[in-house]
Formats: C-alpha cells, sequence, structure tokens
C-alpha cells in the first residue's frame, strides 16, 4: 500500500499547478480575486468545523473571517460561494468525525505547510495561514493520519481542484 503522501501527490501536484493557485503563489492575484478565494476557504472551513477537528489549535474560521473584514473595510467586494464550494461543503457536512479527518488532513496541512510560501503574496495580511500553536495543529492530525485516507483524501482534490476552476473562470470574466 502507497503512503498517504505517494497516494495523493498526482492530485496533490495537479492542486497546485492550477492557474489561480499558481497566480496566487506568485502574488498575482487581486484583492477582488483573492476575497473571493476567500469566501470559498471560510465555507470549506466552517464545514469541517461543524463536523469537528481534532484540536482547536486547526480551528481557520476566526483567521479567515479576520482577513475577509480587512479587505470589506478597503471597500473590496466579491460574490460569496461558488456552485462548486457548496458541492464540496454539502458533501463535507455529510461526513462522520471520523470521515472529515481526511479533508482536514487535506485542508489544514495545506495552510500550515504550503500556505507560508503564499502568505507573503496575498494582498492581506494573512491571517488564515496564522497558528497560535503550529506544532499542535499539525500533531493533532499526523497522530491519526492514515494511508487508507487516499481515497477520501483525493476526493477532496478533486472538490478543490473543481474550485480552483471555477475561481479562475471567474476571474477571468
Amino acid at each position: 500500500m502507497l503512503s498517504l503522501k505517494e497516494a495523493t501527490s498526482a492530485k496533490h501536484s495537479l492542486a497546485e499547478k492550477m492557474p489561480f493557485n499558481l497566480k496566487m503563489f506568485r502574488g498575482l492575484l487581486s484583492k477582488e480575486a483573492y476575497l473571493m478565494y476567500l469566501y470559498q476557504q471560510l465555507a470549506i472551513f466552517k464545514a469541517i468545523e461543524q463536523v469537528g477537528v481534532p484540536s482547536d489549535s486547526l480551528k481557520r474560521e476566526v483567521a479567515v473571517l479576520a482577513d475577509i473584514s480587512e479587505l470589506v473595510a478597503e471597500g473590496i467586494s466579491s460574490v460569496k460561494t461558488l456552485p462548486s464550494t457548496i458541492q464540496y461543503e454539502t458533501y463535507l457536512k455529510s461526513l462522520s468525525s471520523e470521515g472529515i479527518l481526511p479533508h482536514v488532513y487535506l485542508n489544514y496541512l495545506a495552510l500550515v505547510f504550503g500556505g507560508q510560501m503564499i502568505k507573503k503574496n496575498v494582498p492581506s495580511s494573512g491571517k488564515m495561514y496564522e497558528f497560535d500553536n503550529k506544532n499542535e495543529a499539525i500533531m493533532a492530525v499526523r497522530q491519526l493520519q492514515k494511508d487508507a485516507w487516499a481515497d477520501e483524501a483525493n476526493k477532496g482534490f478533486d472538490y478543490l481542484i473543481a474550485i480552483f476552476e471555477e475561481l479562475e473562470a471567474h476571474n477571468k470574466a
């Protein structure tokens, strides 16, 4: 059996190379596009946190809202939640506390690790990427992590890729 990292590497690579993600990584997103992304993140984190996360140190809702508030205070506005995000949100809310864990792995560790490179390139202060106790957040996931999560984590990547496609299409419009 492949490790979780190996079994999700193809989808992980695909998600990283999505045009919207590349623009975010390079600091090329407008404030409007980034705000739209934040609304998608908020919906995902709210859905996951409603089911439950293994540690309060992971919770992101307040941090994402702080970034949103910062941009809204500057007069930036955006469509709130995209259809692809609503599909993922609905799916997440249908999962058990055990079933949600691969999505915790996928969405939260992405911020802990990859998010640190992105934070310096986003058009806000990047509160979403700041964890009060980063080590505790990582360990909360790593202690539960299973290679058997691969199929579910890849399903999460499929949802995220659809969201990035929709964000990119909306960004070009």
